[in-house]
């Protein structure tokens, strides 16, 4: 089940909703839960078992650190602490990784193992970091054991955030547990919000994929009609993601719980480290505090910054992905990083502000045909064909034919990217003391119209990162 769903919208969050609020506030928790572990089993209940394992496991491994740090059995907790890790990491790698490894082993070596293909657990990149969060907070003091079980289990499985994060730190939302504000003016917030990533998923990223899809289904193509592909893919990403954050969001607000930003306008950006502190900001934060950190972040030589940052991009790479195009990506991005921070530190910052933010979006850009090329040799291939290796010329008919029928929704989505839309919504839909004109209220009723209309007419389309 996904959120862009007529039996999410009209169904599942009603009833949710309905039970949350009818029961005393005090074990608001217990429908939570089981309604989140309702929303994780509906594609494939199998994978329940692995839920509750994670939740098990981990909760049993938070008394025992905490047991070990107030006895001060430093040694104890540390070894705890590995195990936690290592397991939890274990479950991920073969889940999502037992492939990958099988195929490079066979391609290295000539061999012929076989490896068996088990469908992906939804969401299991998310919920992993979200308990290795958990275990390094407490093994760190940066938060207290979870006691309750229950609580520990709403942390992990709460559908707002299951499948498709943004990756709430333990530390972030343990505070919010017992004590979270619910009044009207939050939950019309969280309305709003959800309706607005509503209508970037169907209205906008799926209308771009359609029109993605049929180019990258071509066998060649002009160089012109290769970047109106690559064009259309980075803004549907960026609005199917961004969107199912905003509904993750305000779904959460819905229920009381305040969830950080997950996007800040990444394609505004004039650097690619900045555009890495707009884009997928819960993810960046996790390797930050818990990789790059740990591992000495800047607070060491030059030669050893070098080699956090290698493995920061490394994983960020293979976090995304199974394959060496996500490898490779994740090694792309961590070049310019390298790059700004260590050659060009001097250089980048006295470059017009447009021309960087011009030179940075065309960067990420390019480096997204790594993302949805299915393989390296994919990727290498569409590489080939916006350089003019398909030998289609420049331009052709075909690509006229998608440009100027996806023209429209080009300036809509470049529009969206920035914040123009946002400060006309306001000075359109609010008052000056912030509150809502009717305007406001009449929009979102018309918003939500048109994306159900939308959804009952078109082809269900799945959360592009669903599958990480």
């Amino acid at each position: 089940m996904t959120f862009n769903t007529i039996l999410f919208l009209f169904t599942f969050l009603p009833i949710a909703l309905i039970l949350y609020y009818i029961v005393p506030k005090r074990f608001r928790n217990i429908p939570l839960v089981l309604l989140s572990l309702v929303f994780y089993a509906w594609g494939n209940p199998t994978y329940l078992i692995l839920m509750a394992f994670s939740v098990v496991f981990n909760y049993i491994t938070g008394l025992e650190l905490d047991a070990y740090l107030q006895e001060e059995r430093h040694t104890g907790a540390r070894v705890t602490m590995i195990s936690a890790v290592v397991v939890n990491l274990l479950i991920l790698g073969f889940f999502k990784y037992y492939g990958f490894l099988i195929s490079t082993v066979n391609s290295i070596t000539g061999l012929t193992l076989s490896a068996p293909e088990l469908p992906l657990p939804l969401g299991i990149s998310f919920f992993t970091f979200s308990v290795l969060s958990y275990v390094f907070d407490v093994y760190r003091g940066r938060a207290e054991v979870q006691k309750n079980f229950l609580d520990f289990s709403l942390y992990v499985t709460f559908f707002a955030k299951v499948t498709s994060g943004p990756i709430v730190q333990y530390k972030d939302m343990a505070p919010q547990f017992r004590e979270r504000q619910m009044v009207p003016a939050k939950f019309g917030a969280g309305i709003s919000m959800f309706l607005v990533g509503l209508g970037k998923k169907v209205l906008i990223a799926d209308n771009l994929g359609a029109t993605f899809s049929a180019i990258s289904g071509l066998s060649t193509m002009s160089a012109g009609t290769a970047w109106l592909g690559m064009i259309l893919y980075s803004l549907q990403l960026y609005f199917d993601f961004s969107g199912y954050s905003d509904m993750a969001i305000g779904l959460a607000k819905c229920f009381g719980f305040d969830f950080s930003a997950n996007f800040d306008y990444p394609y505004l950006s004039a650097s690619i480290s900045e555009f890495w502190r707009r884009w997928h900001i819960s993810l960046g934060a996790w390797f930050r505090d818990y990789v790059y950190i740990p591992l000495g972040g800047n607070r060491c030589s030059k030669h050893r910054q070098l080699i956090n940052l290698a493995v920061v991009w490394l994983l960020t790479g293979l976090w995304h992905g199974s394959a060496w195009n996500f490898v490779l990506w994740g090694v792309y991005h961590g070049i310019f990083v390298i790059l700004e921070k260590f050659v060009l530190k001097d250089i980048w910052p006295r470059v017009p502000k447009f021309l960087r933010i011009f030179v940075t979006t065309l960067l990420v850009f390019i480096g997204w045909v790594l993302f949805f090329s299915p393989s390296l040799s994919g990727a290498i291939h569409y590489y080939g064909q916006m350089f003019g290796a398909g030998h289609m010329g420049l331009f052709d008919g075909t690509f006229r034919y998608y440009f100027f029928g996806s023209l429209r929704l080009l300036i809509v989505a470049f529009l969206g990217c920035g914040p123009i839309v946002r400060r006309i919504h306001q000075r359109l839909c609010y008052y000056k003391g912030g509150k809502r004109t009717y305007v406001s209220v009449i929009g979102f009723v018309l918003l939500l119209i048109l994306c159900v209309a939308y959804m009952m007419s078109a082809t269900y389309s799945s959360f592009l990162y669903v599958q990480f």
